[in-house]
């Protein structure tokens, strides 16, 4: 039984599926041209400011590449950054290339039914999942035989570390740039449009509402395609370094384990994609369930035969190895759960901050901070017992160290319907998209009445990715720690332990710089928010000033003015929060050397995802919490609750849309960085 070429089948089949639902969704009626005029203004923003974008983040990524193969004296590892930077950012051009097409489609199709509009929509957002995870694992795979990966197997994995190190720094940048642009658009509009103006949301009156879908784009597609290209790539690449150990047991099986999960990961979310179909009179939410739980049985069920056949050896049980890729599929679970209940209207949590918004803006505030460090507290307990569990039954497994491949495994479960999982999150935006084009465009009530449901389930779908992300960020950090110490131990030539003594003082200090670093680092981000938000808001408050007609929809305001200002305003904000995440941890490892910035890397993966955990789910019932006011709880829209409402979301939506999802990028780009550069901290 060979399973090698699953890894190649899986990437192919991917794009060629991908491929298809790109067809399927282009071949779709455009509807009447009211809606095409205005999501031409989205697809001619958002590809603007995309490929603004990437041209800024190419030049740094030849600065570093150029960096790398100087301080390094390796061609390998420039080579392998420039390559994971490419394929990072192609999955993005695919992935929002395709989204504002999709958002036309989808509502033009909610003009026929429910059904119709669902499948385009989570089609469109099926083909960013998918060439997400393709590129992933292809170029992995490419990378790894091209340096070597069949005669020297040993070596290769090492040699590759730069990709994902590429992935995380095109990553970064994407998601800062995506999410500075989307929040500032959105603060820009809705505290000019919805509090100063009164006008509802998506009004074609309001100056920044192109710039505020254009942003949902930005910020929500390629951000997150780019935040689980780079998830995948470097979780990979760190499970390869651990199974060189593993060589005189599983040959080069151990190695290669990682490729043949994920592709079959893959080839699982795609037969779970053709689930996704509703009723006229159905919960949206309800159909893209079933499509994640079809999706979660079928890695399951595939991931037991990969494991008997690639993880068994003299003494070496494979099931237990099996039960730690449960672990993590359980674990993936777990947090969609708990970030459902800390963000839904439908719990406490969110119900409770919509009640304190009654006695106004301050108690609202209040509220929904408490919640957020609350948020925090289970996803910890959940992410500790499942790393212990899979350490655990590693060990349990007869194989000598196997505590840590057993977490290894349990990341590749975790990880192993990331494709299915970003095709739902891509799903939100399309669907908030076609919500606004239906509003602009004047539409009957009955299609803006079937945007706004699949509109409600995109929101939760958004939140529960994030969730997704910073558990599997938790994981494969925990993973990437173990290689960065495996390759320590290698350059040293140390067969036994790499001890990290936090008691010596330079170990201390670097432990203690990460922690600042992850708060300087949300800080930046969140106050770039600000400054490009206050941009966005005196060009709204000039046009209302300056352009007579407006209000009383005989003028059209200038959209295009709103998205250039506030594209540059997003570029020119995140290039130093960037930089303090990429500076820091070199500094400390070339200062303070390779035991200090093993714990740099330890305590900023463990600041960061608590931060991240208190950002976005903080975030998310925040922005629920205004939603619920809205549908006519406790005064309902226009009533002081509601204005507290959405100061409260106003104060959520850098937290949840920029900060949090940075820092789930924030705390791999660490570990790849230290793991690319761990012989120079020797």
């Amino acid at each position: 039984m060979e399973l090698f070429p699953i890894i190649p089948a899986g990437g192919i089949l991917a794009l060629l599926v991908a491929l298809y639902m790109t067809s399927s969704v282009l071949k779709e009626d455009t509807g009447p041209k009211e809606m095409q005029v205005i999501a031409a203004a989205i697809r001619e923003g958002a590809m603007a400011f995309l490929n603004r974008q990437y041209r800024t983040i190419a030049g740094l990524a030849l600065i570093v590449a150029v960096l790398l193969a100087l301080l390094t004296r390796q061609y390998h590892t420039a080579i392998a950054f420039i390559t994971g930077a490419f394929a990072s950012a192609l999955s993005g051009y695919i992935g929002m290339y395709v989204a504002v097409n999709a958002n036309l489609r989808v509502a033009a199709g909610a003009r026929k039914s429910l059904n119709k509009a669902l499948t385009v929509a989570f089609r469109g957002g099926a083909v960013t999942g998918l060439a997400v995870t393709a590129l992933s694992l292809l170029g992995v795979t490419i990378l790894f035989y091209a340096f070597g990966g069949a005669t020297n197997p040993t070596q290769a994995p090492l040699d590759i570390v730069g990709f994902g190190f590429g992935a995380s720094f095109v990553a970064l940048f994407a998601q800062l740039g995506g999410g500075i642009y989307t929040k500032a658009a959105d603060v820009g509009a809705d505290l000019v449009g919805k509090v100063e103006a009164g006008i509802p949301e998506d009004d074609p009156r309001n100056p920044a509402v192109i710039a505020d879908l254009v942003g949902d784009n930005v910020g929500d597609c390629a951000g997150r395609g780019a935040d689980l290209f780079e998830s995948t790539a470097a979780e990979n690449i760190g499970a390869m370094i651990l199974g060189i150990a593993l060589v005189p047991v599983f040959g080069v099986k151990g190695i290669i384990f990682p490729l043949v999960a994920r592709a079959a990961g893959i080839i699982a979310s795609i037969i779970g994609m053709f689930f996704v179909k509703a009723e006229e009179d159905q919960d949206p939410m309800a159909a893209l369930n079933r499509g994640y739980i079809v999706t979660s049985i079928l890695a399951i069920v595939f991931l037991y035969p990969i494991s008997r056949y690639m993880l068994s050896g003299p003494g070496v049980n494979f099931i237990y190895f099996y039960g730690a890729g449960i672990i993590g599929i359980v674990l993936s679970f777990i947090f969609v759960l708990i970030t459902q209940y800390y963000t839904s209207y439908d719990y406490r949590p969110v119900k409770e901050i919509a009640r304190a918004s009654i006695t106004g803006p301050a108690t609202n505030i209040i509220s929904g901070v408490a919640v957020g460090f609350e948020s925090t507290a289970l996803p910890v307990v959940f992410i500790s017992l499942a790393i212990l569990g899979a350490y655990w039954l590693g060990l349990k497994s007869g194989l000598p160290g196997g505590g840590l491949y057993g977490t290894a495994v349990a990341t590749m479960g975790m990880l192993s319907t990331a494709a299915y999982i970003l095709a739902m999150d891509t799903y939100g935006p399309i669907t908030d998209n076609a919500g606004g084009i239906v509003e602009m465009s004047g539409a009957p009530e009955e299609v803006r009445r079937r945007t706004d449901r699949l509109d409600a389930s995109g929101n939760t779908t958004k939140a529960l990715t994030k969730g997704y992300a910073i558990g599997s960020a938790a994981l494969a950090t925990f993973l990437l720690f173990s290689a960065y110490i495996d390759e320590v131990k290698i350059a040293l030539n140390i067969k036994g332990n790499f001890p990290v003594d936090i008691g010596k003082p330079e170990v201390f200090v670097g432990a203690f710089i990460a922690a600042m670093m992850v708060l300087l680092f949300s800080s930046t981000a969140i106050r770039a928010v600000g400054n490009a938000a206050q941009y966005v808001i005196l060009e709204v408050r000039r046009q209302f000033k300056e352009i007579p007609g407006i209000m009383e929809g005989t003028a059209k305001p200038e959209y295009g003015a709103c998205v250039d200002i506030v594209t540059r305003g997003a570029l020119k904000e995140m290039v130093l929060p960037g930089l303090i995440a990429v500076i820091t941890p070199i500094i400390v490892g070339l200062v303070l050397k390779a035991e200090a910035a093993a714990a740099f890397l330890m305590v900023g993966t463990i600041t960061g995802v608590i931060v991240a955990l208190f950002l976005n789910n903080g975030g998310g019932a925040w922005d629920n919490a205004k939603k619920y006011i809205e549908l006519g709880n406790y005064g309902g829209k226009g009533s002081e609750a509601h204005k507290a409402g959405v100061v409260g979301d106003t104060v959520g939506d850098p937290f949840k849309d920029t900060a949090g999802p940075s820092l789930h990028v924030l705390v791999k780009l660490i570990s790849t960085i230290t793991l690319v550069l761990a012989r120079l901290f020797i």
